[in-house]
């Protein structure tokens, strides 16, 4: 079968070759039609020629060429298809380029027509090269075609071959198609049999439900006996009948503990009860408390209480809560929002279409009723049941009431601070402002009363400047109309040229008790003060500068101060001592066997403050001046917390203050070092006045956390600023209640989140380059809609940088309370100059600590 095929491609071959071309075969016109002969080569020759060699040629009888041979010598001695192929010189050679003229040679022009045979011959071998079988035999075959042109054309050898590769391709591709089907019809009893696995499945669990229901039934039956005989008795106190009725019902109804159910609800003495699976009972529940029968186990709950905007239904009984109902302003009241718009009635309120905020400061929600910015629309004002009223009801905000507290572990407070209209040095009152607390706080004369045992934290920041000739001192003073005060904190304020604006910041910390008195004080060492032109100027359009936060003895909290001593000699690098002045549990809390630190005994969070008197000599004390560093030495490993800059002064007296916040283990310990310039001359002073006192508060972990941050090298705000964000970098560990927003958040690195309820205290500050004449550093809470603009929470301001000074800083301290979700920013607004470079490294850093509500 391959042999035949194989000749039909060599007469295919040499048809297409001739084509083209002068005709001079048998079949051309005038000559006889000689049919196709297969010519043996002679066996006569020594010569073996290539096997796969095979010439198809046309025979001629009238061939005369050298190549040509006689036709009776053609088939002589020959059978079969095992002759040998011919020697090599008589195979047809190419066809060469045909030579015109007479010059030409006879067998040049005979062999002109012989063409068509080179790419048959060419093709042939290229064909038995595919028969490998054939390789190593010594015969050969000569076929010799007449092909007639124009009648005898079929396609060319390429095509030919192109269609038996194709054939072999379509082979290949119906057995991978068998292969998929077969595959696919695998799959398919698979998916068969998994069908028939979930029917089964789904059976079972149809018939566990009936089961189920028929259960319910049962119970249910029971149930009813049991509520008929509890009918037909008259005793004094049913329910330990029913009790003991569930008792005897326990052991069948725990074995639907984990199968859910509804139950009947049961009318028994005019009021509703929930009855499921047997459980003790609430025993004796407070007066404003139900026992609640939906969870686990039966449990007292406080009864609802109707908020503003709604009615009571049902009043609270020992079985069930109190219910109330929203009261639809919009039908009691006709034409409550005017004839051109529209009333819609809504939880608590009512929202009128069409509505301007200018139209609602007008009144227009009408009496009891306030305009709710962050809603849009009138809301039902609060009443002040059991708690003191701090600020009425008005057309744009609502109640304020006090908390209870006795109910909370933290409050924070905060109030203004203006001088006295009277006031001269040598002591001269500032006079503390503010809406009373009745169950904390409460002003009096400019001096702040407490109403409740606990410990507090007091922070102020004050923008002043003066001209006396010597220091203003500011004091905070705890007791100062009666015996046995004294001073918690002080801080000196120093001369400078100009009498630019110079920013402070003051902090203290202490035990109070009810009836004890805090008062703010500025003493000057001079009497050259009472000049009219150099007369204090206080900043007052500072947003709470005076500010503090209240802790419960629940807590576990523990305060201690303790006073720097003085140092007789001059140093550079110092490391203060201490002398405790008061503690509230000196086994928390006590100094190092040096007196140089504060050791801790227990895991908590510490909130510090740092302030030393200094009075320091040379040039190099203004141009470079001092930082007050925070170490917390663990395990014997020291880490910096923080530090702090202040510009130094020449011949003259100074303060430098710290304070942060973070969290320390047990066996911890604290302590602190100040470093001045190496021409620098500096004393170190230490009083019973306050002017250098280390106090702190001391919380436990479990309701208290902190975090710190550096400011961000990345979006530092330079040049003519005017209220930019800053941007921060955390450096202290994460906590669950406080966070630095990531990259998710819409304000990445800049706003501070809260995650749980409580009372938080900030210290924030900024070692800074600039030529503003007034500079602002802002604390503001993010507006919860966007588009609202943000609630500032306190404000600290600053002047013209020192003369000579290379660093400025500035500073503020507060403390206020917050909410779940609650976060915070800080910016900085230059009014007049440019802010030209913030300390990214040393010296400009936030800490926050969060406590429990």
């Amino acid at each position: 079968m391959a042999f035949t095929l194989l000749l039909i491609i060599t007469c295919m071959a040499g048809m297409t070759g001739s084509t083209s071309g002068t005709c001079r075969g048998p079949h051309c016109p005038g000559r006889p039609v000689v049919p196709y002969t297969i010519v043996h080569p002679q066996h006569g020759s020594s010569v073996r020629e290539n096997p796969r060699t095979l010439t198809a040629e046309v025979f001629v009888p009238q061939c005369t060429g050298r190549g040509c041979r006689s036709p009776a010598n053609a088939t002589e001695g020959c059978r079969g298809i095992g002759c040998r192929l011919p020697p090599l010189g008589m195979r047809v050679k190419p066809r060469q380029s045909p030579c015109p003229g007479e010059g030409c040679p006879v067998g040049v022009r005979g062999r002109s027509s012989q063409g068509m045979v080179v790419k048959a011959q060419d093709r042939v071998e290229h064909v038995l090269r595919d028969f490998p079988d054939r390789e190593g035999s010594p015969l050969g075959i000569q076929l010799t075609c007449d092909v007639k042109p124009g009648s005898n054309e079929v396609p060319s050898e390429d095509a030919l071959v192109l269609q038996l590769r194709v054939a072999k391709g379509q082979e290949k591709l119906v057995e991978e198609l068998q292969t998929q089907q077969s595959e696919i019809k695998q799959l398919q009893s698979r998916l068969t049999e998994q069908q028939g696995t979930l029917v089964a499945q789904q059976k079972e669990i149809l018939e566990q439900q009936r089961r189920m229901f028929e259960q319910m039934d049962q119970v249910k039956t029971q149930y009813n006996l049991l509520l008929d005989s509890v009918r037909h008795m008259s005793l004094q106190d049913p329910h330990k009948i029913l009790e003991g009725h569930l008792e005897n019902l326990r052991p069948q109804m725990r074995s639907h503990e984990q199968e859910a159910y509804t139950m009947h609800k049961v009318d028994m003495d005019a009021s509703v009860m929930e009855v499921g699976r047997f459980l003790p009972g609430c025993g004796s529940c407070r007066a404003d408390e139900y026992c609640d029968f939906s969870g686990d186990w039966p449990r007292c709950e406080k009864c609802t209480v109707c908020l503003p905007g709604f009615f009571l239904v049902s009043q609270c009984s020992i079985h069930a809560d109190r219910m109330c109902q929203d009261r639809d302003e919009c039908l009691e009241i006709q034409n409550l929002c005017g004839a051109q718009n529209q009333c819609l009635n809504t939880p608590g309120g009512f929202k009128c279409t069409g509505l301007s905020v200018k139209d609602a400061a007008d009144g227009v929600c009408g009496h009891a009723y306030f305009y709710n910015l962050e809603l849009q629309e009138c809301q039902a004002c609060s009443e002040c049941d059991s708690q003191s009223e701090v600020s009425p009801c008005t057309a744009m905000s609502d109640t304020v009431c006090t908390s209870p507290s006795d109910t909370g572990l933290s409050i924070a407070w905060s109030g203004d601070v203006a001088l006295a209209p009277d006031g001269e040095f040598p002591n001269m009152e500032l006079h503390i402002q503010g809406n009373s607390d009745g169950s904390l706080v409460s002003s009096s004369s400019g001096q702040l009363v407490f109403h409740q045992h606990g410990l507090v934290w007091v922070d102020q920041n004050l923008a002043l400047r003066h001209g006396c000739r010597s220091f203003v001192q500011v004091c905070l003073r705890l007791n100062a109309s009666e015996e046995g005060g004294r001073d918690l904190s002080g801080i000196r304020v120093e001369q400078r040229e100009g009498k630019s604006l110079q920013s402070i910041s003051l902090s203290a910390a202490s035990t109070v008790e009810p009836g004890q008195v805090l008062s703010l004080f500025l003493k000057s060492a001079s009497h050259h003060c009472n000049p009219d032109n150099e007369k204090v100027h206080l900043e007052t359009s500072l947003v709470s500068p005076f500010s503090l936060l209240w802790l419960s003895h629940d807590t576990g909290a523990v305060a201690m101060t303790a006073q720097a001593v003085a140092s007789a000699h001059f140093h550079t690098n110092y490391r203060p001592t201490f002398r405790t002045s008061s503690i509230s549990d000196p086994y928390i809390v006590s100094l190092t066997h040096d007196s140089r630190g504060v050791r801790f005994t227990e895991r908590g969070t510490v909130k510090f403050v740092l302030q030393q008197a200094v009075y320091s000599m040379g040039q190099a004390c203004v141009s470079e001046g001092f930082y007050l560093s925070a170490f917390v030495n663990h395990n014997g490993s020291s880490v910096e917390l923080t530090r702090v800059f202040k510009p130094g002064v020449h011949y003259r007296d100074s303060s430098i203050t710290l304070s942060s916040a973070a969290p320390v283990d047990a066996g911890d310990t604290l302590s602190f070092e100040i470093q001045a310039p190496a021409q620098c001359n500096v004393r170190y002073f230490g009083d019973d006045s306050g002017i250098s006192m280390l106090s702190l508060v001391w919380i436990p972990s479990v309701v208290s956390s902190s975090i710190s941050a550096t400011i961000s090298s990345k979006g530092l705000p330079f040049g003519a600023v005017r209220n930019k964000a800053l941007l921060f970098r955390q450096t202290s560990p994460s906590v669950a209640q406080v966070d630095l927003a990531g990259a998710g958040h819409h304000h990445p690195h800049r706003n501070f989140i809260f995650k749980e309820a409580g009372t938080a205290s900030v210290a924030l500050d900024l070692r800074l380059i600039h030529s503003c004449s007034l500079i602002k550093l802002s604390l503001l809470k993010q507006a919860k809609h966007q588009g609202a603009q943000s609630t500032a929470l306190a404000q600290q301001a600053g002047g013209q940088m020192p003369e000579g000074s290379e660093w400025a800083t500035v500073g503020l301290r507060v403390s206020f309370p917050v909410n779940n979700g609650t976060e915070v920013f800080a910016t900085v607004d230059c009014v007049r100059g440019r802010l030209n470079q913030i300390a990214h490294d040393v010296g400009s850093s936030i800490s926050i600590l969060w406590t429990a509500a």
